[in-house]
């Protein structure tokens, strides 16, 4: 079912590219990095983010050229995927996960896209070193360091995950990952943040992050006279299939300008290139 969503997401990208100047892909070939942590250090200072955190990983991606789109609420079974078409990257993440999980998923996915383009490794260790940079990218080391205390609790965890938006288990993982916690300490945490139910449930949720681009487009498509509707027809497909691609995302939060009420590190410059 994912991969039939990414087929529809292909054709549904390249009919907008004919309507609008999307942005290009800005994505280095960092598969020679010493490390997964190297190269998010590497595209970190390629993209000049520094170690601030970032406030919207799909806007970033966005404005970076890869077309990110929602899988159906029905794919439970998977997280995220993510692939090249020629020279264009795309990004799939499921709908039903948490903010936070998102998130980790858009990070994990653009490890891939950096790391994985050419297919070398494979299997677990592609995804390891997926997770690592997915880590590294959200929860830049020294800024981790920084802010954390030597001896956290779980009550910590949940305050400073809201710093750069992660679940109080990534930011556990990533705290003993950089040395500020134990062994011990990690698996005592791991335990009281699974007896808290926080495994399952996401204290104090981040905003869910949604694609900017799509809602511009569509945007300015429903002011050029085309509705979602009339587009599915367009595209012979049936209307559910199209806006399980989009987030869920509604007209009613686009303004005068077509920009959506958020602001990302990093804004996307789209033009309308065909009526």
């Amino acid at each position: 079912m994912a991969l039939a969503q990414g087929a529809i997401a292909l054709y549904l990208n390249r009919w907008l590219e004919s309507k609008f100047e999307l942005p290009k892909a800005e994505l280095p070939d960092l598969s020679r990095e010493r490390s997964p942590e190297d190269a998010s250090s590497a595209i970190r200072q390629v993209w000049g983010l520094g170690e601030l955190p970032i406030r919207n990983v799909v806007h970033l991606l966005e404005a970076k050229g890869i077309r990110v789109f929602s899988l159906a609420i029905d794919t439970r079974d998977v997280d995220a995927f993510s692939m090249w078409r020629e020279n264009t990257p795309f990004v799939f993440l499921n709908n039903n996960k948490s903010s936070e999980r998102s998130r980790y998923d858009a990070a994990h996915e653009l490890g891939h896209l950096l790391l994985h383009r050419h297919g070398s490794p494979q299997g677990r260790e592609a995804e390891r070193e997926a997770d690592i940079f997915a880590g590294a990218f959200l929860m830049p080391k020294a800024s981790v360091i920084a802010r954390s205390p030597r001896f956290a609790s779980v009550d910590d965890l949940v305050r400073l995950k809201r710093i750069w938006n992660v679940s109080v288990a990534a930011l556990n993982y990533r705290l003993h990952e950089v040395g500020m916690l134990s062994e011990w300490q990690y698996r005592t945490l791991s335990v009281q943040i699974s007896k808290r139910g926080y495994r399952t449930y996401e204290p104090d949720g981040a905003q869910r992050e949604t694609s900017q681009v799509l809602q511009v487009m569509f945007g300015e498509l429903y002011r050029e006279g085309l509705s979602r509707a009339s587009v599915a027809r367009t595209l012979c497909l049936p209307q559910s299939e199209l806006e399980q691609l989009m987030f869920g995302l509604t007209m009613t939060g686009i303004d005068g300008n077509g920009q959506s009420g958020s602001h990302p590190n990093q804004r996307s410059n789209l033009s309308l290139v065909k009526g």
